[in-house]
C-alpha cells in the first residue's frame, strides 16, 4: 500500500514545521512549502523532507507549485494549510490601514487556501479520499488580540471557506476542517505579541485559559494528525478550537 502524501504549507512559522514533523513520524510522505529562500532550505534539511518554494498568495505561483509537485508524486492526499499570520503588521486604527496592508494579509491567510483547494480538492475527490485542514485562529471566532482588522476578517473568511469546501467535497470522501489555535509561542512574532502584554496582561490572559498555560506547536500538530487520519472520516465542516479552553 502506498504511503499517503501530504503537502504542509507555512513551515517557517513554527506550527507548520511541527505539523510536518508529526505527520512524517506517523508514516505520511510529507512535502513542505513556504516562501523560497535559505530559511526554507534549512527547514527542509532539518526535517529531512522535500521542500518546494512558492508564494501561495499568487495563483501563478500555486500553479507552478502544482507542476513541481507532479515531478515528485502522482497526487496529494492531505493538504494542511498553516501559511498565514500577520505579515509583520501590528494593530492600528482602521484609518491608518493601507490597501496594501489589507490585501497582503488576505493573500497570505485566505487567497492561498482558495488557490490550493481549487487545484487539490478535485484531485482528492477523483481519488475518493482526502483531507484538508486549514489553520485559522481564535481570531476567526472573535476579535483578535492583535487588533489587526485584516487578520480577524481573513480568519473569519477562512472558517467560512472551510465550511463551504466541506459542503462541496465531503460527499466524495474529502473532509475539510479547521483548527483554531489559541496563543502559541511558535515564532518571533507571537513571542513579541506575548512580551508586549507585560506581566499583568500575561497573567490576565492566562487566567482566561482553563488549562492556565499557553499552547505549543505539538498541541496543534497532534490535532492535525487526528483530523487527517481515517479515524476522523465522519468529521467535516468543523472548527476545532485548540486553545486550552479559552473563556
Amino acid at each position: 500500500m502506498r504511503k499517503r502524501v501530504a503537502l504542509v504549507t507555512g513551515v517557517l512559522g513554527g506550527l507548520g514545521k511541527a505539523i510536518a514533523a508529526e505527520l512524517s513520524k506517523n508514516g505520511v510522505r510529507v512535502i513542505i512549502t513556504d516562501l523560497p529562500g535559505e530559511d526554507l532550505n534549512k527547514t527542509s534539511s532539518d526535517l529531512g523532507l522535500v521542500a518546494i518554494g512558492a508564494d501561495l498568495g499568487r495563483e501563478s505561483s500555486v500553479s507552478s507549485l502544482m507542476e513541481n509537485l507532479r515531478l515528485e508524486v502522482d497526487s496529494i492526499d492531505v493538504l494542511v494549510s498553516a501559511a498565514g499570520g500577520v505579515c509583520g503588521q501590528t494593530g492600528k486604527p482602521i484609518t491608518e490601514v493601507s490597501e496594501h496592508d489589507w490585501r497582503e494579509i488576505f493573500a497570505a491567510n485566505l487567497d492561498s487556501v482558495f488557490f490550493l483547494a481549487r487545484h487539490m480538492g478535485p484531485m482528492m475527490a477523483a481519488n475518493g479520499w482526502g483531507r484538508i485542514v486549514t489553520i485559522s485562529s481564535g481570531a476567526g471566532l472573535r476579535p483578535s488580540l492583535t487588533g489587526i482588522q485584516a487578520y480577524t476578517a481573513a480568519k473569519h473568511g477562512l472558517i467560512g471557506l472551510t465550511k463551504q469546501l466541506s459542503s462541496e467535497f465531503a460527499r466524495y470522501g474529502v473532509t475539510v476542517n479547521s483548527i483554531a489555535p489559541g496563543l502559541v509561542l511558535s515564532n518571533p512574532m507571537t513571542q513579541r505579541q506575548w512580551d508586549g502584554y507585560g506581566p499583568k496582561g500575561q497573567k490576565n490572559l492566562l487566567e482566561r485559559i482553563h488549562t492556565r498555560r499557553l499552547g505549543t506547536p505539538a498541541d496543534i500538530a497532534s490535532a492535525v494528525a487526528f483530523l487527517t487520519s481515517d479515524a476522523a472520516s465522519w468529521i467535516t465542516g468543523q472548527v476545532l478550537a485548540v486553545d486550552g479552553g479559552t473563556s
